[in-house]
């Protein structure tokens, strides 16, 4: 908008009288023009707009949070009590650490020391059977004490199996550590429910039982009537529903054919491959606890009757062959670890165990809201068997083709 503002009113006069002339002077300013920028409407009516629009997001937010927060709001109780389990497992798992660093220093160095005593009266008793002197009672009666305390201290090692126990340890701080970032997951994912924390107490003493810290009382049994798979975990429990925008949640019938193929190869052929060759580690961990004793029980025999007699050097012979001996059994057991052995294979076949019931607490559930997402359920499936995905899909197209022929194992890690 221009405005001309003329001034006709500044008229600027001046008379003067000279010699009776009269001069007049009149100056009229030039017109100005000046120009005012001034809002315009349709700036005005794009600002009326956009208020608009932001009152109504303001308005429908607040409208969706009100919905949604009272389902989604993480209790601070729920999160308080997932923090103090979690510093539990936490300490139990430095604990499990320390116990079975320990346990695995009690197999070497009591391995050591049952050798050095039982090579060492060995030793004792050839000397006694070449001498003549008086010296020689003494040295009999040395040998046959070193020979009757390693076959007391190898009769209590082999009770306790102390590579075994440094292999429980070894698990259960694994266990542990994996369930501390599961729960470590759960919190900085948000949201967590009451039922995690009870599934979590759950595990917590399912582990505890399983892998036990005391010796006395509640030792696990090294020497059972039959091999069965380890168990560290509690019975399965239904699944909290969870909405979202897929109804299958990640499930469909060939996803289900699959997995029930992928149990099938598990159980036939992984399971019971390790269920089998913990028979035969049981079997040889059995012979060679009992062939060290009784040993060292007959070189200690033998140490006490050697002499110069016809049945002295007899006598002398089972001192000092039954010494080598048992120092070979001995380093075959302890040395070799086969009750860690055993307990490595029970463990992996208590983990194919527990593949399979992961696999059919899923398949047996008919909401599938209450199921593990069937995508991500698939791809933990294939992490913890060592394949890809395609890798696994082929596994179970194999298994399907071939049935219980298949010759290839479910886990390619171990």
């Amino acid at each position: 908008m221009t405005i001309v503002l003329q001034s006709s009113n500044f008229l600027n006069s001046s008379i003067s009288c000279r010699s009776g002339l009269i001069r007049a002077n009149i100056n009229i300013p030039n017109n100005q023009t000046y120009k005012i920028s001034l809002p315009r409407r349709q700036k005005r009516a794009r600002v009326a707009q956009e208020q608009e629009l932001i009152s109504v997001f303001s308005t429908s937010g607040s409208s969706i949070e009100k919905q949604i927060s009272p389902s989604r709001r993480s209790d601070p109780l729920v999160i308080e009590k997932l923090y103090a389990i979690k510093e539990a497992i936490a300490d139990r798992v430095e604990m499990h650490r320390n116990i079975g660093e320990q346990r695995s220093h009690w197999n070497s160095m009591l391995l050591t020391s049952i050798n050095g005593i039982t090579l060492a009266a060995a030793t004792m008793v050839g000397i006694a059977a070449s001498s003549s002197d008086d010296s020689v009672l003494g040295i009999k009666m040395s040998s046959t004490l070193m020979y009757l305390a390693a076959t007391g201290i190898l009769v209590a090692m082999n009770q306790i199996q102390p590579s075994q126990l440094a292999e429980e340890q070894r698990n259960a701080a694994r266990l542990f550590q994996a369930l501390y970032n599961q729960i470590e997951t759960t919190l900085s994912i948000g949201h967590p429910l009451s039922i995690e924390v009870k599934e979590a107490m759950d595990r917590v003493l399912s582990l505890d039982k399983a892998y036990p810290l005391p010796l006395l009382g509640v030792m696990l049994e090294k020497f059972p009537s039959s091999v069965e798979p380890a168990v560290w975990w509690p019975q399965q429990r239904r699944r909290q529903p969870k909405r979202g925008n897929d109804n299958w949640n990640g499930w469909n019938g060939k996803l289900e054919e699959e997995m029930k193929e992928i149990m099938g190869v598990l159980g036939r052929k992984d399971q019971e491959e390790y269920i089998s060759l913990g028979k035969k580690a049981l079997k040889l961990n059995k012979f060679l606890a009992m062939s060290g004793p009784l040993l060292t029980g007959l070189a200690a025999i033998g140490s006490a009757f050697a002499d110069h007699s016809p049945h002295g050097s007899w006598a002398a012979m089972l001192g000092i062959v039954g010494g080598a001996l048992a120092s070979v059994v001995n380093t075959v057991e302890h040395g070799g670890q086969v009750g860690m052995v055993f307990e490595m294979y029970r463990s992996n076949a208590g983990f194919f165990q527990y593949m399979q019931e992961s696999i059919e607490s899923n398949l047996t559930e008919t909401e599938m809201e209450r199921r593990e997402n069937g995508e991500v359920f698939e791809l933990k499936l294939a992490l913890k068997l060592g394949r890809s995905l395609s890798d696994l899909r082929n596994l179970a197209a194999a298994s399907l083709s071939k049935g219980e022929e298949i010759n290839e194992f479910g886990s390619k890690l171990f």
